[in-house]
């Protein structure tokens, strides 16, 4: 079923039901003044903009460039595309530019929807728009053959959706290339309608939930299940640098109860709220993804959500949700073993996921029968099957050949995280599988040694590197203080001594003994939090060890 007949759906049922909010301008006493859609509004305006992308010349299957930035029409032009069958490409414009232009270009679109700036963009870099035959604007200003979509408010108001097969492709969306080479993610109606079933049975969601996501593309699945979608006052690029007072202003205005997004979003919100001692009672779900979340945020969450608790669904692009925990549920009964360094709980794989911890490898694995299971508690690769897993990169056939494992018809993801099942079934992240170091036969993990030098109290967050070749792998650890510092002398030999005293009580952090300092430690462009530890260590061949 094409994902935009949900929309349809939703307008029989209850067309006067707000469907996605703007927050149109914040006033000098911090209200604000909104504007929406309703669902028939909603559906409405979308039907117009199909009309005018159709006669503008978008077809079915027509991939489909969308740069435009949160607003009310955002989600209306996605679910034209969707409704005449073409298929939007999104692509993370912080990547870089150098990411950003060989990702549109490897990806050979057709049509362009984007703002001004992006049109401006493509005159300097032809080599990576030179297969699009048609551009649209979100402006007003159009030269050459550009159309703008202001001018699609005289369309009709009605179109028919076009049906289409589970397997045609909905849409591209493009990995952050947080752990390599940014890669476009081919995903299907079908997966689509999964997902949205799936998180919607997690969380027990109804239309009668406000949503408001940290992430624009999460909007699609909430609105897609009859709820409210307010897009939040920030810029979604830059979620570490969100204001925390908008935010909660945002939530509290309309009684958000689903809200999700980075953690680095939620850690400014959270440390806005002890400080002016707020609660946020509307919020059920506080969902956190893209990167590990710390027990203390957790911890700080459980006592601003009076009717809710966290969440971290676990995932990727490429496959989620195929995990679940709730941070209630870890601060009881997890807190104890991920403070020993036993890695991050993850908690069960959701219904319909197939899940193994295999033994790890680099190379690619074509078949399953060339797989080796592990047993509990053995560090290894973790892949996944299921409906929601994403078969193929967008003519990227070496890639998809790295990342997938063929069994009959069906296929294994390999996620690139490793991990273990413990006696129980609940699964333990460790780290991203890249990001592991190997000496011998001894393996470090980022997530289960990081977790021991976090205790210090002058530590903000650490991170695991290795000195040399994979297999002759000297550990070292990278450590961002708090008070942002690099110390010297005295004091650096002060604070080098605690680091090992804290290494020297577990058995798998005792042969860390170099130690760097880094005032801020460089993160994905996507989430603002995942560190980026080959930059690290390039830092650490270039300068000296505490």
């Amino acid at each position: 079923m094409n994902i935009a007949h949900r929309i349809t759906d939703i307008v029989k049922r209850n067309p006067s039901k707000k469907a996605v909010v703007f927050p149109l301008k914040r006033h000098r006493d911090g209200s604000y003044t909104y504007h929406h859609y309703t669902y028939q509004q909603f559906d409405e305006r979308s039907n117009q903009i199909a009309n005018g992308l159709v006669k503008a010349g978008i077809k079915k299957g027509m991939k489909t460039l969308v740069f435009v930035k949160p607003c009310l029409d955002f989600s209306a032009i996605t679910f034209a595309l969707f409704k005449i069958g073409a298929v939007p490409v999104f692509i993370d414009p912080g990547m870089g530019r150098v990411n950003l232009l060989a990702a549109i270009k490897q990806v050979t679109p057709e049509a362009l929807i984007g703002i001004p700036l992006v049109h401006l963009i493509r005159l300097f870099f032809r080599s990576s728009f030179k297969n699009l035959k048609i551009l649209l604007t979100t402006g007003k200003l159009t030269w050459g053959k550009m159309q703008s979509l202001t001018s699609f408010g005289d369309q009709s108001k009605f179109f028919t959706t076009q049906d289409l097969d589970k397997k045609d492709l909905a849409a591209i969306l493009f990995t952050s290339g947080g752990t390599g080479v940014p890669k476009g993610v081919e995903y299907t109606h079908s997966i689509f309608n999964h997902q949205t079933d799936m998180l919607q049975e997690m969380f027990n969601l109804t239309d009668g939930d406000v949503d408001l996501p940290g992430f624009p593309l999460f909007s699609f699945f909430t609105m897609s299940m009859g709820m409210t979608s307010v897009i939040p006052d920030m810029d979604p690029s830059k979620p570490a640098k969100s204001n925390p007072a908008y935010l909660i202003r945002n939530i509290k205005d309309h009684k958000a109860s689903f809200v999700a997004g980075s953690p680095a979003i939620w850690e400014r919100v959270a440390d806005y709220c002890h400080q002016h001692q707020l609660s946020l009672p509307s919020v059920k779900f506080l969902v956190m993804f893209g990167a590990p979340v710390s027990l203390e945020l957790h911890q700080k969450f459980s006592k601003i959500l009076p009717n809710g608790t966290t969440y971290t669904p676990y995932g990727a692009t490429e496959s989620l949700p195929v995990a679940n925990a709730s941070g209630k549920v870890i601060l009881e009964s997890a807190k104890d073993k991920m403070l020993g360094g036993s890695g991050t709980s993850l908690g069960r794989p959701v219904m319909g996921i197939d899940m193994k911890i295999i033994k790890i490898s680099d190379a690619p694995l074509a078949r399953y029968d060339q797989v080796t299971e592990l047993p509990a508690n053995q560090i290894g690769e973790i892949i996944i099957k299921g409906p929601i897993v994403t078969k193929a990169y967008h003519q990227m056939n070496s890639k998809t050949v790295e990342a997938k494992i063929y069994d009959g018809e069906e296929i294994w993801h390999r996620i690139g995280d490793i991990g273990y099942f413990d006696e129980q079934g609940e699964l333990w992240f460790c780290g991203r599988k890249s990001h592991r170091v190997e000496d011998g036969d001894t393996l470090y993990s980022s997530i289960q040694c990081e977790a021991i030098f976090n205790q210090h109290p002058e530590v903000k967050r650490s991170a695991l590197i290795g000195l040399g070749k994979l297999g002759l792998q000297e550990p070292a650890l990278f450590v961002e203080r708090k008070d942002g510092r690099i110390l010297k002398g005295q004091k650096a030999s002060r604070f080098k001594k605690e680091l090992l005293e804290l290494g020297k009580n577990h058995s798998h952090t005792l042969p860390i003994n170099k130690f760097y300092s880094a005032k801020n430690f460089p993160v994905d462009v996507r989430h603002n939090i995942k560190i980026d530890r080959l930059k690290l260590k390039s830092r650490a061949n270039a300068g000296a060890s505490l």
